[in-house]
C-alpha cells in the first residue's frame, strides 16, 4: 500500500516522494491533506480514487475530518466507487449527517448496499424518517426488508447492532456437508467465527465454533460439536449488557435471538469494542456535565447552547452554598482569615468527593457495584474520608497556624476538614447510589449534588466550628 501510495503522490507532483500519510505521532500530515484538497479543486478524479480506493476506513474517516466542509462531498462525488462508505461510521455524527444530507440518495443507496448490515444500520439511524425512506426506497427489496426490521428495534438494543450476515446450518448435517456448503456458497460473512445450527424454523440450536468444526473429520456430526450452552442475546437486550457479556465470558461473537428464539443476527466483537468506547465517552463527558453528542466538529453555538443548562444549574446550586456564608456574615467580618480559608475546606471536599464519585460511577456502570457488596463499599469510602480528613487535618492545620499565628485556627480548620473529607466521601457514594434506584442517569446527575453537599458542608462545618471555638456573634 505504502509504495502505490508513495506512486501515485509523486505522479500527481503534489508531495514529496516517500512521504507516508501520518507523522510519527500518527496524526495526519498537512501536506498529504493539502495534496488531497488539491486534487479535489482541480478536479483530479483518477489521482484521488488511486489515494481513496488503498485507505482503510479509519484512515479515510480521518481524512474525510481533516478536509474543509465543501471538500468532504466533493470527495465522495469524484471517487464514486471507490469510496467505502463505511469510513462516514468512523467520523464525527455531525459531519456524517452533513455529507448524507448533501449526497443524492441514489449516492448513499449504492454505497450502503455494498456494507455489512451492521454498518448500514449505523449510517442510517442518524437520518431522520424521510431521509431514511428516500435511501431505503432506493434499495433491492430483501435488503431493504432487512435494514427495516433492524431500525424498528430500540436504539442501543443489540437488534441495532447485530450484523444479519451470518452462517446457519440444519442441526442434522455433517462436518463435511457443512465445509463444503461453505466452499459452494459465494456469498458468505467475509468474516466468522462461528456456525450455528437451527431447526426448519430458524430456531437457535447451538454453536459449532470454527476450530473444532476444522479438527473434526467430515462424518462427524455437528450435534457431537455443538455447544448448547454457548452463551447468546435477545434482540431487545441493551448493547451495555451485551458488552458485559462479552468481557465476562470472553466472546468473539454471539448469536443474536428474537423473542421466539429464532436465529436473526449475530453481533461480534468489532461492533462490542464500538460500544464499549462509546458508553465509556458518553460517562466521561457526561461526569463533566456535556451531552454525550457533543462533537469536536460541533459549532459554537450548538455547544453553548447544549451546555447552558448545566452551567445554570451549577450556578442555582452556588447561589445556596453562598447562602451559607451568609449565615455567618458577622463572624467573617471579625475574623477575616475565616473567609480566607473556608474555600479550601470547600474545595478539598469537593476533590475527595469527585474521587469517589469517579469510581462509584463506573462501578454502577459496570454492574460492580450492587446491593450485596453496597454497605461495605460504602462504609470503605467513609474510612477513606475519615483516614484522608485526619491526614488533612494536621497539614492544614499546621499550614492555618504559620499563615496566621493563631493556633486555634488550625484546630479549627482541621475539625472541619475531617467533617467535610467524610462527607465528601460518603456523599460521592451514596448520591449515585439513590440516583441509580430512582432510574436516574447517576452520570449526569452526580456532579451537581455532590459539589453542593461538600461546598455546604464545607462552609458549614468551618464557620460553625469557628463561631462555637472563638464564641463570634
Amino acid at each position: 500500500m505504502a509504495d502505490e501510495l508513495d506512486t501515485a503522490l509523486r505522479a500527481a507532483d503534489s508531495l514529496p516522494a516517500h512521504l507516508p500519510m501520518r507523522d510519527e505521532d500518527g496524526d495526519i500530515r498537512s501536506a498529504f491533506v493539502e495534496a488531497i484538497s488539491r486534487a479535489i479543486a482541480s478536479p483530479d478524479a483518477t489521482f484521488l480514487r488511486d489515494i481513496v480506493g488503498e485507505l482503510h476506513e479509519a484512515d479515510l474517516g480521518d481524512l474525510i475530518e481533516a478536509l474543509e466542509p465543501d471538500e468532504r462531498v466533493r470527495l465522495v462525488e469524484l471517487t464514486g466507487a471507490y469510496f467505502d462508505f463505511s469510513a462516514l461510521n468512523e467520523v464525527d455524527d455531525s459531519v456524517r449527517e452533513e455529507i448524507l444530507e448533501e449526497l443524492e440518495p441514489e449516492t448513499v443507496a449504492e454505497g450502503v448496499r455494498e456494507l455489512d448490515s451492521d454498518d448500514a444500520v449505523e449510517l442510517l439511524e442518524g437520518l431522520d424518517e424521510e431521509d431514511q425512506e428516500q435511501i431505503l426506497e432506493r434499495l433491492p427489496p430483501s435488503e431493504r426488508d432487512a435494514l427495516e426490521r433492524s431500525l424498528d428495534f430500540p436504539e442501543n438494543s443489540a437488534g441495532r447492532r447485530m450484523q444479519t450476515e451470518f452462517i446457519s446450518v440444519p442441526l442434522d448435517w455433517t462436518v463435511g456437508q457443512t465445509i463444503d456448503f461453505m466452499r459452494e456458497t459465494p456469498e458468505l460473512p467475509e468474516r466468522f467465527y462461528e456456525i450455528y445450527a437451527v431447526d426448519g424454523a430458524q430456531h437457535w440450536q447451538g454453536a459449532v465454533a470454527l476450530d473444532a468444526l476444522l479438527r473434526s473429520r467430515r462424518p462427524v456430526p455437528l450435534t457431537d460439536l455443538i455447544d448448547e450452552d454457548r452463551r447468546r442475546v435477545s434482540v431487545l437486550d441493551d448493547q451495555e449488557e451485551v458488552a458485559r457479556l462479552f468481557g465476562k465470558y470472553n466472546l468473539v461473537a454471539a448469536p443474536v435471538v428474537d423473542t421466539d428464539n429464532r436465529l436473526v443476527g449475530v453481533i461480534t466483537i468489532d461492533d462490542v469494542v464500538d460500544v464499549i468506547e462509546e458508553e465509556a465517552d458518553e460517562d466521561l463527558k457526561a461526569l463533566g456535565g456535556v451531552t454525550s453528542d457533543e462533537e469536536l466538529s460541533d459549532n459554537v453555538w450548538t455547544i453553548a447552547k447544549a451546555r447552558f443548562n448545566w452551567l445554570l444549574v451549577n450556578l442555582a446550586t452556588a447561589f445556596l452554598a453562598s447562602s451559607v456564608l451568609g449565615l455567618f456574615e458577622g463572624q467573617l467580618q471579625q475574623m477575616v482569615a475565616l473567609a480566607v480559608l473556608a474555600p479550601i475546606v470547600a474545595s478539598q471536599g469537593g476533590n475527595a468527593a469527585t474521587q469517589t464519585m469517579t469510581v462509584a460511577v463506573r462501578a454502577l456502570a459496570t454492574r460492580e457495584l450492587h446491593s450485596s457488596n453496597a454497605f461495605r463499599v460504602v462504609m470503605r469510602e467513609g474510612l477513606v474520608g475519615l483516614v484522608n480528613g485526619i491526614a488533612f487535618a494536621v497539614i492544614t492545620g499546621v499550614a492555618a497556624f504559620a499563615w496566621f499565628r493563631i493556633p486555634a485556627l488550625g484546630v479549627v480548620i482541621g475539625l472541619a476538614m475531617v467533617c467535610n473529607l467524610i462527607a465528601g466521601a460518603l456523599g460521592g457514594i451514596l448520591i449515585p447510589m439513590v440516583l441509580e434506584r430512582v432510574k436516574a442517569d447517576p452520570a449526569v446527575a452526580s456532579g451537581t449534588f455532590v459539589t453542593t453537599i461538600t461546598d455546604v458542608v464545607g462552609f458549614f462545618a468551618f464557620l460553625g466550628i469557628a463561631t462555637l471555638w472563638f464564641g463570634l456573634k
